[in-house]
């Protein structure tokens, strides 16, 4: 039974990519993409009111059948109803999700209702996952779905779905939308290896650290200098006034290197550089990442740090798709 589902539902996506084609985000649900079904517990309710209309005009109670027939227009309303609750709905989704290998991806999806009516209990699924909403009338929503990603790589998902049961649940309407979203799931960060140091060469042996500053060399006295920068030794051998000059380490850019990681396999070194890349972006010192194929110039802020993991994510993985 569950094989057959499935291919139904693999049939039905496969008709709906056909019909509608690829969606350019936002869109607006319009009547010939809603699809309508009953539910387990309508399929119930419908077997009971045929039983009950049956027996009543059986035994010739007319209360019995009144009964049947006020439910029968209640599933009615109910069926409008709950395809009006996805009728043009407008949906928007960003694009572009990061994450980690073994932990959750987060989608955010955006439902605006621009009609008088509230919408309630939209269901978003995407990746196997959902996330519920409602929509107050010419209000937006923003829905979280929350995704576990096991493998690192580069996954598109091609299609995702929006359902509801309200108001009764009797009835289950829901609408695919073909909307691309390209998740690059980063290696888990991990490691043993010490973050470099400052203007390392990435040879696989690290300078010394020493503190916030190095001594870049002397420069002649001016007044107001601190004394504990004068170079003393300089002026008790009889030289002129000299104080001593330091550059900050963490102005300096370090090189993130996969050759200074020699002797360990693949996803290890994906993992140890995915850390360095966290541990330089949490100390705000400008760094790059040198992989094979990919140079990036060291930098900083949020943008440099998802184009570093984003690199990482995409190291000799191909692109998988998923339906949604």
């Amino acid at each position: 039974m569950t094989t057959l589902r499935q291919a139904a539902i693999k049939k039905l996506r496969a008709r709906v990519i056909r019909r509608h084609g690829r969606d350019t985000l936002p869109i607006s649900i319009s009547r010939r993409r809603i699809y309508i079904l009953p539910t387990r517990f309508g399929i119930m309710l419908a077997a009971i009111l045929a039983a009950m209309l049956i027996a009543g005009l059986n035994y010739n109670s007319n209360l019995a059948i009144a009964f049947a027939f006020l439910m029968s227009s209640m599933a009615l309303v109910a069926m409008h109803h709950c395809n009006r609750n996805l009728l043009r709905l407008s949906v928007d989704v960003t694009t572009e999700v990061d994450a980690f290998a073994g932990r959750e991806a987060m989608f955010e999806f955006e439902l605006r209702n621009g009609s008088n009516v509230d919408r309630r209990d939209i269901e978003v699924r995407c990746l196997s996952a959902a996330g519920m909403g409602s929509v107050p009338a010419g209000e937006s929503e923003c829905v979280e779905v929350i995704a576990p990603v096991a493998q690192r790589g580069v996954t598109r998902v091609q299609q995702f779905e929006l359902r509801t049961r309200y108001p009764f649940g009797w009835f289950y309407s829901w609408t695919y939308v073909q909307g691309s979203i390209t998740i690059y799931v980063a290696p888990a960060p991990a490691g043993t290896r010490t973050l470099p140091s400052a203007g390392a060469k990435g040879n696989g042996t690290h300078s010394e650290a020493r503190g916030d500053e190095d001594f870049s060399g002397l420069r002649a006295y001016e007044p107001g200098v601190p004394l504990k920068h004068m170079a003393w030794k300089v002026l008790a051998r009889g030289g002129e006034a000299a104080v001593r000059s330091y550059s900050s380490l963490a102005a300096q850019p370090e090189w993130l290197e996969w050759s200074s990681l020699e002797g360990v396999d693949l996803e290890a070194r994906l993992s140890q550089l995915c850390l360095w890349v966290l541990e330089s972006d949490a100390a705000q010192r400008p760094y790059g990442l040198r992989i094979p194929g990919k140079e990036i110039a060291p930098s900083g802020g949020a943008a440099h740090r998802f184009a570093c993991l984003r690199a990482l994510a995409a190291f000799g993985a191909g692109e998988a798709q998923e339906p949604g």
